[in-house]
C-alpha cells in the first residue's frame, strides 16, 4: 500500500495544477485552428503539441528541462541554427521576377516594417519592457515566424514562446486583419487602378540578383547575414537550373524536417509557469498593433510614391500591404480584395508578389538591425 501512495504522489496526475490544464487547453486550441481553419498547420500542430509535452509534470519534457526537447531547443534554437535553415528553404520556394520587374515595390516591402518599429517603441517606453524585449517583440510585425524566432532566441529567450506564437497566430489572421485596414486606408478610386504588366526579367538578373544582395545586405548589416544570406543561397539553388537535387532537398525534406522540430521546440517553451503572465497578454496586443501598423505603413507609403509617379505608372496602393512578409499569402488576400472590390476587373496578385517578396527580406534586415544595436 505505501508502495502504491508513493507511486500515485511521484505520478505526473498529482502534481497537475491548473496552470497546465489552461495551457493544455490552449494547445487544444491551437490545434483545433490547425485542424479545422487551416491557419499554419505545419507549425501550429507541433507547437500545439510542444505545449501539451511541456505541461506534463515531472516527465522533463518542456525546453527548459534536461530531456530530448531542451536537447533540440538548446541546440537548434540557441544556437541560432534552426530560423536560419528555414531561411534557405524559404528561398527556394521564392520567386523574386515580380520585385525585379518592378523594383520600385521594394520601398513597399521596406515600408511595411513600420509597425516593427513603432510597437518596439511603445514596449520599451509605455509597457516597461527591457530594449532587447521590447526589440524581440516589435519584430511580430513582420509577420515573419522564423524571424521573429530567430531575434526572441537572441534577445529575451524567456518570452520566445508568446512572441513565436504571436507572430503565427497574426500570419494566419492575415485575410482576417489586413482587408478592413486597406479598405480605411484607400479610396474606391484608388483600389481601381489596374497596373500594367512587369517589365520581363532576364535569367542574368535573377541568377545575380541573389548573389548581389546576400553580398551587400550582409555587408551593410552583418547581424542579418544568417538569415539574408542563407535566404539568398536557397534562391540562387532555385535559379541557377544545376542544382535540382540540393534545391528539392533544401525546399522540400530539409525545410520540413526542421519546420517540425522548431515548432516542437517552441512549443515546448510554452509551460505554464512562463506563459500564463501578463507579458504574454500585452505581447499579444502589442503584436496586433505591430501587425496593422505595419500593413498600414506599406499602404500609405504606395499613396506616397502615387504622388511623384504620372498616370498611366501609378501604382495600386493596395498592394502596398503585401509588404509584411507573410508569402504569399498577403498578396493573395491583396488580390481577393481588390478583385471583390472592382467585380473582377483588376486583379493585383503579381504586383502584389513583389512588395510580399521584399517583405521578407525587410523584417530580416530588421532584425539584424536590432542586433547590431542591442547586443
Amino acid at each position: 500500500m505505501e508502495t502504491l501512495t508513493e507511486l500515485i504522489q511521484n505520478s505526473g496526475l498529482a502534481n497537475l495544477d491548473w496552470g497546465n490544464l489552461v495551457m493544455f487547453v490552449i494547445a487544444g486550441v491551437l490545434i483545433y485552428l490547425a485542424i479545422t481553419k487551416n491557419y499554419e498547420p505545419l507549425l501550429l500542430i507541433p507547437i500545439g503539441f510542444g505545449t501539451i509535452l511541456a505541461n506534463l509534470p515531472l516527465a522533463e519534457m518542456g525546453a527548459y528541462d534536461n530531456g530530448i526537447i531542451a536537447l533540440i531547443y538548446k541546440s537548434g534554437i540557441k544556437t541560432e541554427l534552426l530560423p536560419p535553415i528555414i531561411f534557405l528553404g524559404v528561398g527556394v520556394l521564392t520567386d523574386f521576377r515580380p520585385l525585379l520587374g518592378r523594383p520600385i515595390t521594394f520601398m513597399l516591402g521596406a515600408a511595411a516594417q513600420l509597425g516593427i518599429f513603432v510597437a518596439a517603441l511603445g514596449a520599451a517606453y509605455l509597457l516597461g519592457f527591457t530594449y532587447k524585449e521590447a526589440a524581440a517583440i516589435g519584430i511580430i510585425g513582420g509577420a515573419d515566424g522564423p524571424t521573429s524566432i530567430f531575434l526572441a532566441s537572441q534577445l529575451a529567450p524567456h518570452l520566445l514562446g508568446p512572441i513565436a506564437v504571436a507572430a503565427y497566430s497574426y500570419m494566419s489572421l492575415v485575410p482576417i486583419i489586413q482587408p478592413p485596414i486597406i479598405r480605411m486606408f484607400t479610396s474606391k478610386k484608388e483600389r481601381e487602378i489596374d497596373m500594367p504588366q512587369a517589365r520581363p526579367v532576364s535569367k542574368t538578373a535573377v541568377i545575380l540578383f541573389p548573389i548581389v544582395t546576400g553580398i551587400i545586405a550582409s555587408l551593410a548589416i552583418p547581424s542579418a547575414a544568417p538569415l539574408i544570406g542563407l535566404l539568398m543561397f536557397g534562391n540562387l539553388l532555385r535559379e541557377c537550373g544545376v542544382t535540382e537535387r540540393l534545391r528539392k532537398t533544401a525546399g522540400g525534406a530539409l525545410i520540413d524536417i526542421v519546420t517540425l522540430f522548431l515548432g516542437l521546440a517552441v512549443g515546448a517553451t510554452m509551460a505554464a509557469e512562463h506563459f500564463l503572465t501578463w507579458q504574454t497578454i500585452m505581447i499579444l496586443v502589442l503584436g496586433a498593433f505591430a501587425f496593422a501598423f505595419s500593413t498600414a505603413g506599406g499602404l500609405v507609403f504606395a499613396k506616397i510614391i502615387n504622388l511623384f509617379l504620372p498616370g498611366t505608372k501609378k501604382i495600386n496602393p493596395c498592394i502596398g500591404a503585401a509588404g509584411v512578409s507573410a508569402v504569399p499569402m498577403a498578396a493573395r488576400v491583396v488580390q481577393k480584395f481588390v478583385s471583390d472590390q472592382t467585380n473582377g476587373r483588376v486583379n493585383p496578385l503579381m504586383p502584389a508578389m513583389g512588395p510580399n517578396v521584399a517583405g521578407v527580406i525587410g523584417s530580416a534586415v530588421a532584425a539584424g538591425i536590432f542586433l547590431s544595436l542591442l547586443t
